[in-house]
């Protein structure tokens, strides 16, 4: 199964546009910071995650407010065909 869920702010986000297909689509940066239990230790655990948010949802997620706490449901696959990079494809998101 391929599926996540994250707790993140908007860091970066781009204007909506078009696929070649028309659908509509909307990138952005997500930063995640918190604590995660490992070993039985508490780590704090920062990083940044390329996503984008495709089709209905991309006109909701393209006016969420930067910087504001949500989370996020989706899955990971690669960029494009030939890339190895991830990018978190947002499937649908609340106010944290």
């Amino acid at each position: 199964m391929n599926q996540l869920e994250l707790e993140a702010t908007i860091a970066e986000r781009d204007v909506l546009r078009y696929t070649p297909a028309g659908v509509p689509i909307v990138s952005a940066i997500l930063m995640h910071s918190g604590q995660q239990e490992e070993a039985g230790v508490a780590r704090l655990v920062e990083f940044e995650i390329p996503a984008f948010a495709a089709g209905e949802i991309s006109g909701r997620f393209g006016s969420a407010e930067l910087g504001a706490s949500y989370r996020f449901t989706g899955f990971l696959a690669k960029k494009n065909r030939n890339s190895k990079a991830l990018v978190f494809h947002i499937i649908d998101f609340q106010a944290a």
